[in-house]
């Protein structure tokens, strides 16, 4: 049967990742316009970057949590065969599925994280047009912490599927079924 230690680390690893996207998300980076001393230039100025160290941490423990779960299920390639039947074929389409999800979500963390991080250096004169202060679109982050939701139930449910698959227990002598013969 699956471990209920394994689970609770699982979703407690996802928990922490979806609660740092979803940080991250309401404390993107913003930027505004402001002259210098002068009035010669302007520049953008930056607030606190603090969602790009929530972004990362995400990852982290997503890819944390993922591991944890490739480890314990050998990756579903290694280790002893799976019994045939149903938990078999729902643990190898969740275990596919728990894969591109978590593509996706770190893919969404760390665009998030990297763009959330860049911050225009130049300058220009105040008779000029004013900088374009880019900043990271609203959603990216969020769309990060949804796929990580999806991830930790996909994963969660395929080792549940993996551990029915592996544990089935199987007549150890050759019978048919429904007669007296052995």
């Amino acid at each position: 049967m699956a471990s209920l230690l394994l689970l609770v680390l699982i979703f407690i690893f996802n928990l922490i990742a979806f609660a740092l996207a979803m940080a991250a998300e309401q404390r993107r980076s913003t930027a505004r316009v402001v002259p210098d001393a002068e009035n010669n230039y302007t520049y953008c100025v930056y607030d606190s970057d603090i969602a790009t160290g929530y972004g990362v941490g995400a990852l982290l423990f997503l890819m944390v949590s993922q591991a944890v779960v490739a480890v314990a299920t050998k990756c579903l390639c290694c280790g002893r065969a799976l019994h045939p039947g149903g938990p078999r074929f729902c643990a190898l389409i969740l275990f596919l599925s728990s894969w591109v999800t978590f593509v996706i979500a770190e893919s969404c963390l760390l665009a998030g994280s990297v763009e959330n991080a860049y911050h225009t250096k130049y300058r220009t004169l105040f008779v000029d047009n004013p900088p374009s202060c880019q900043t990271l679109r609203k959603g990216v982050f969020g769309a990060g912490a949804a796929f990580v939701f999806f991830t930790s139930l996909l994963s969660e449910i395929y080792y549940i599927s993996f551990c029915k698959a592996r544990d089935v227990t199987i007549a150890k002598e050759p019978s048919i079924g429904m007669s007296s013969y052995p």
